[in-house]
């Protein structure tokens, strides 16, 4: 059974990956890296709700989301 994921979810996993990227190619300070835990938080906090929404196991979303924007379907 395929997860579906709401657009809100995939702009949310999209934008914590970018500060991610941002974040590791500075170096480490906690200045240039809160933009990202702030976006993580954001992911974390979408998930837990969309699998409370919709009786789904959290887990299972959050490795769906992640697998559909770092790794899209071809075609």
């Amino acid at each position: 059974m395929a997860i579906e994921l709401t657009d809100e979810l995939l702009e949310l996993q999209r934008a914590a990956d970018a500060a991610r990227d941002q974040a590791t190619g500075a170096g480490y300070s906690p200045r240039a890296w809160r933009p990202w835990q702030d976006a993580a938080a954001a992911v974390q906090a979408a998930v837990t709700a969309h699998a409370a929404a919709t009786g789904l196991n959290r887990y299972e979303v959050e490795q769906a989301l992640k697998a559909a924007v770092r790794q899209p379907a071809e075609g």
